[in-house]
């Protein structure tokens, strides 16, 4: 079957969302949680994909097939980054239902060789109707080329809100567990350094993400800021490159003239691993 084909393919699945993995999220991140409402992007926690242990690719990741076409000559699988619009929150004990649709196939040639995006959209439905609406893309790529590329130190941002961490093997075996991602990139060191050729465990594009839209809230409710009680109301994000354990990732916040707040995590070195913009109700 020609990639193209799978366009339009969908796949319904059932959840629900269970109290001991929104208290998991809190404690990995190091945030309370407050009342039943989960924050935003928690409910990638959800609809996890266990398959039995011959059903694994080398990776870590389920094997190639199912839903999402099977790109078996381009072994690395990232997910590069995705677009959310959010109408209510989950709320812990909620039944779930989540309908995906794949909306695009195309293949490209970038500095690295061949390259094939899937975009898959979602649509989330709660017990009171469509809590979220979101597309994802992923990327599959070769081997070719160094698997992290020297970037130069982004410009600084004056007036932002930064704050920091440092992502530790705890972190990210938790995030993990907690969504259910066995790719070995983010908790197998020797698998990481050694076949993958990254200089340590790989923090995950989707833990960036949510680190992202609390800081938009954070700027948003701040001394001065005007906006208490804000939520979001829709998130988009873009990987720019891999950032990794034991290094220091800083979270950078600005709202733009026209109101839109722009985030980006940055290396120990400066340079942008993740971008993203928010908009806030």
């Amino acid at each position: 079957m020609a990639f193209e084909a799978y366009v339009g393919r969908d796949e319904v699945r059932e959840d629900r969302a269970d109290a001991r993995l929104a208290e998991g999220m809190a404690a990995t991140l190091g945030r309370s949680l407050e009342g039943e409402a989960w924050p935003e992007l928690w409910h990638w926690m959800l609809f996890q994909d266990w398959r039995m242990p011959d059903g694994l690719g080398p990776d870590g990741h389920p094997r190639r097939g199912g839903f999402l076409p099977p790109v078996h000559d381009l072994p690395r699988r990232m997910w590069a980054g995705g677009r959310v619009t959010f109408h209510a929150p989950v709320r812990t004990g909620d039944a779930l239902r989540r309908v995906s649709t794949i909306l695009s196939v195309k293949e490209k040639a970038g500095g690295s060789g061949r390259l094939v995006f899937v975009t898959v959209g979602h649509v989330l439905h709660g017990p009171g109707g469509v809590l979220l609406e979101e597309e994802q893309d992923i990327v599959y790529r070769g081997t070719e080329g160094a698997a992290v590329k020297d970037a130069p130190a982004a410009p600084a941002w004056d007036g932002a809100l930064e704050a920091s961490l440092v992502p530790d093997p705890v972190m990210l075996f938790r995030y993990s567990a907690l969504t259910g991602n066995g790719h070995r990139i983010h908790y197998d060191h020797p698998y990481v350094t050694r076949e993958e050729g990254y200089p340590g465990l790989v923090v995950h594009g989707p833990l960036q993400a949510t680190l992202l839209a609390r800081h938009a809230l954070d700027l948003a409710g701040g001394a001065g800021r005007g906006m208490p009680g804000a939520r979001l109301a829709r998130f988009a994000y873009r990987g720019r490159r891999p950032c990794f354990d034991g290094r220091r990732l800083a979270l950078l916040g600005r709202r733009d003239e026209a109101g839109v707040i722009r985030l980006e995590t940055r290396d120990e070195a400066g340079a942008t691993c993740q971008e993203a913009e928010a908009f806030l109700v």
